[in-house]
């Protein structure tokens, strides 16, 4: 039976220690206004608390493309066409500059609305700018990923690697003076571990890395968000749906702007209209989105290895198939359903026949690479001590492995602090710095 919301809030507050953790919180006097962290995940910062950033007509930007898959060619659903070739955005200084390479969040592309942001920070700020797609977004999943099974972080990494080399080599004429490397959520557990494999082999030499609100340990934060996504809303109206009523707001968030990126859609249907949500509506809202993440990484990922779990072996889709019986199939699978029936198994058959659950996680997590974290004094994380993808313990480990190298927020939920004035000097100003202590 599930819980009531209040309930279940009040579990996953015990769960999460949304409150600030004492000897951890790196600023008394933190400016940033939102002090829910459901609230600040979805609102993120108010305009006139963000940093001045250049406009887009004044960055000398170009996306490019790559065909690596090409097997996909004719492999695939026309749907696809659009996302055959892997695609990625460049923007660059007019003189010698350090790069920076950014890695999107969960189910995110290069271009999505936090991947802009970022973009403008670090290009105003002097930097060459590359921005990647998450290894969990549909377009890297069909256009650049070999097993199209996103979630062992290892190989994901080891993709997002190659992918850089290939664009370092495409434009070997570009004057670099040092190589960086950032993501945010997801993406920033992957630059963990990028940034771990280029230690070891030095194709490129990252000279900083910056983790941006990343999962400690990928299971507990998945399971956080899945288990926010089974709150019961006890306070609608007689008969309406709350998810109905989430895709109608959607659907008027499109037909205005013409264009669809999710959380700006969220922040301006939800936060910016009269109809505010408690917390309970805002848990679920941060939980659907990632449901939808996971939906398209448990349909892309069956459709393109044929394991019949979604998409019936044999069944042709072309133009003119309606998606919506999938999409609802994929629907009711969460990521946990997609660790057990699709991730374990592949990663059992290609690198651990005898692996258990517990083995994948713990690859798949910062866990993994604690020695490395521990010594790699060019690397740092930035948190929030309210951040609901995190678990019980989870930042006294982080600080037990970076020291000073862990700069803590006291609020800001999961991102929603990253375009705090603050935050973005602190992240150029690692960025810059000759050393780090």
């Amino acid at each position: 039976m599930p819980m009531k919301a209040g309930q279940a809030l009040r579990v996953l507050a015990c769960l999460l220690f949304l409150c600030a953790l004492p000897g951890l919180v790196a600023a008394k006097d933190y400016g940033y206004p939102l002090a829910n962290p459901f609230e600040a995940t979805i609102a993120g910062t108010p305009g006139p608390l963000m940093p001045q950033l250049p406009a887009t007509r004044d960055i000398k930007q170009k996306d490019y493309s790559f065909n690596l898959r090409p097997e996909r060619e004719h492999g695939l659903p026309a749907n696809f066409w659009a996302v055959k070739r892997f695609k990625y955005r460049l923007a660059r200084q007019k003189h010698e500059a350090p790069l920076i390479f950014i890695i999107a969040g969960t189910g995110a592309r290069y271009d999505a609305s936090g991947m802009e942001y970022l973009k403008k920070l670090f290009y105003g700020a002097g930097f060459h700018v590359v921005q990647l797609s998450s290894p969990t977004s549909y377009d890297f999943m069909v256009s650049a990923s070999k097993h199209a099974t996103p979630g062992y972080s290892p190989l994901d990494a080891a993709e997002l690697y190659a992918v850089m080399q290939r664009i370092r080599q495409r434009h070997d004429d570009l004057p670099v003076s040092d190589w960086h490397l950032t993501g945010y959520s997801l993406g920033a557990l992957e630059a963990a571990f990028v940034s771990e494999m280029d230690s070891q082999q030095q194709a490129i030499g990252f000279s900083r890395t910056l983790l941006i609100n990343p999962p400690v340990n990928l299971h507990t934060s998945v399971s956080n968000l899945d288990r926010m996504a089974r709150v019961r809303l006890d306070d609608l109206p007689l008969g309406e749906s709350f998810y109905q009523s989430l895709f109608d707001r959607l659907a008027r968030f499109f037909e205005r702007k013409g264009r669809f990126d999710l959380n700006e859609a969220m922040l301006f249907e939800f936060q910016q209209s009269r109809e505010r949500l408690n917390d309970e509506q805002l848990a679920l809202l941060i939980a659907s989105v990632f449901r939808f993440a996971s939906a398209d990484i448990n349909f892309v990922s069956d459709l393109i290895n044929r394991r019949g779990l979604i998409t019936q072996p044999g069944v042709r889709i072309n133009d003119g198939t309606s998606l919506t019986p999938y999409f609802e199939l994929a629907m009711l699978c969460d990521f946990n359903c997609y660790l057990r029936d699709q991730l374990l198994p592949f990663w059992q058959k290609r690198y651990q026949p005898d692996g258990s659950l517990e083995q994948l996680i713990h690859a798949t997590s910062l866990y993994a690479l604690a020695d490395y974290l521990r010594q790699a004094d060019n690397l740092a994380v930035m948190h929030n001590a309210d951040d609901i993808i995190l678990g019980e313990g989870d930042l006294e480990y982080l600080d037990g492995l970076l020291g000073s190298r862990l700069m803590l927020y006291p609020r800001g939920g999961h991102l929603g602090n990253m375009q705090f004035t603050t935050n973005a000097a602190d992240m150029l100003e690692f960025f810059h710095a000759q050393t780090y202590e």
